[in-house]
């Protein structure tokens, strides 16, 4: 039962901390262009992916989309 319990303490913390470092990545008004970031904006499930491109998109307008925001028809054009 410990054993359960500290495995169970490991998923929560990086879940909680992968999560931590998406939500800043989407809301940053640096670059976006953050390795992690797109790295684990890619891999979100499709309505998270999306909201996530649509607030980098908000912010980065001018600029052309990262990994996971692109366009199937366009790599040049957002989501």
């Amino acid at each position: 039962m410990k054993i359960l319990r500290i495995l169970l303490t490991v998923v929560l913390a990086i879940v909680l901390v992968a999560g931590f470092r998406w939500y800043r990545y989407v809301t940053n008004v640096e670059s976006p262009y953050n390795e992690v970031g797109i790295e684990l904006n890619s891999r979100m499930p499709g309505p998270i992916n999306k909201w996530g491109c649509d607030r980098l998109h908000t912010t980065f307008t001018t600029q052309l989309p990262p990994y996971g925001c692109q366009s199937t028809a366009d790599a040049t054009q957002w989501l």
